[in-house]
């Protein structure tokens, strides 16, 4: 069984429209936990009537805990194996829950998986969010996923579907300073879980001023760099090798900054910009690329400009260099 998981507060515009996109789905058996995390508009009435429509359909409510705390009070009372997401402005189309159940029935290595997604209404998605969706709509296997997963959040949270056993094993959802849905994946995959996507379009992803991703700090740009050095500092140390940053400019060192707090300084940084080559950035020489020799140094790429991740890649590979091994991006 399916147990899918939705939390709300103050969303009764949308919380309808996300609910019965699920109901009208009959190809699986499901039971959809809506949780109400506080609201004070007309949501809980919302649900309370689709509810006495649809015994599927499970009431239940919070204090106004959070996001993290709503989803495990939901995973409380879930009845499922198999652990559905699903946020209450999001549209899920048709097929999401059986060809995602499916994807995990391919493969037990797998612990979580998505879809692809769009994002909508198209005037209110913003340049860096088209990009980071059409990237995390290029990532697919459990490889894309392992390769990717300290560049941003490889999945759309309200897309995803878990196994329970799985997401047990990594601790559950926790309330932390950080995407409570980033940490669940970097934790996860610490525990060997695997990743992927149906390769289909099947959650439809709203975005709108008021969404928590734009207005929670914890969602801020410094607090994702905060949970990547957390769970990337103890992988470096434990490489055993002096740590060599490939990007001089402000994403290289915003990301060796993180790192350095966690106790992984950089020795050095790695840049083709011919103006910094021979400076100093954060105390660290910069150097070009020729200075690096591979199973010396383990390489952070930490790089914002659009295509640059790919060429340097490219030219590690080209090196000798092995990523996951030798080498990891960052950004």
């Amino acid at each position: 069984m399916i147990s899918v998981i939705l939390p709300y507060r103050d969303a009764s515009s949308t919380l309808g429209c996300a609910l019965r996109s699920l109901l009208d789905d009959h190809t699986v058996p499901f039971e959809l936990i809506a949780v109400n995390d506080g609201s004070t508009d007309s949501g809980p009435a919302i649900v309370s009537s689709l509810a006495a429509e649809d015994r599927r359909v499970i009431p239940l409510s919070t204090s106004g805990v959070g996001i993290a705390r709503a989803i495990a009070r939901g995973l409380e009372v879930a009845r499922g194996d198999l652990i559905g997401r699903m946020d209450a402005d999001d549209i899920s189309l048709p097929g999401r829950l059986s060809r995602s159940r499916a994807l995990l029935e391919e493969d037990s290595r797998l612990g979580a998986v998505g879809t692809l997604v769009e994002a909508f209404p198209e005037a209110d998605v913003g340049e860096g969010m088209r990009r980071y969706v059409a990237w995390m709509n290029t990532l697919l296997s459990p490889e894309d996923h392992e390769r990717d997963l300290f560049v941003e959040s490889p999945l759309c949270h309200p897309s995803v579907m878990l196994r329970r056993s799985a997401l047990l094993d990594a601790g559950g959802y926790q309330d932390v300073p950080w995407p409570e849905d980033y940490d669940l994946w970097l934790r996860m995959a610490l525990r060997g879980h695997r990743f992927a996507k149906v390769p289909e379009v099947l959650l439809r992803w709203r975005h709108r001023e008021d969404r928590a991703t734009l207005r929670d700090p914890r969602y801020s740009l410094a607090r994702f760099d905060d949970a990547k050095a957390y769970y990337l500092a103890p992988r470096l140390a434990r490489l055993g090798r002096p740590i060599a940053v490939w990007g001089a400019g402000k994403t290289g060192k915003r990301i060796s900054r993180a790192l350095a707090r966690r106790g992984a300084r950089a020795e050095m940084f790695i840049d083709i910009d011919p103006r910094k080559i021979g400076g100093v950035a954060r105390g660290a020489p910069i150097v070009a690329p020729a200075a690096l020799t591979s199973g010396r140094y383990t390489v952070v790429v930490a790089v914002g400009a659009r295509g640059a991740r790919a060429i340097v890649r490219a030219r590690l590979d080209g090196a000798g260099f092995k990523e996951g091994v030798d080498y990891v991006c960052a950004s």
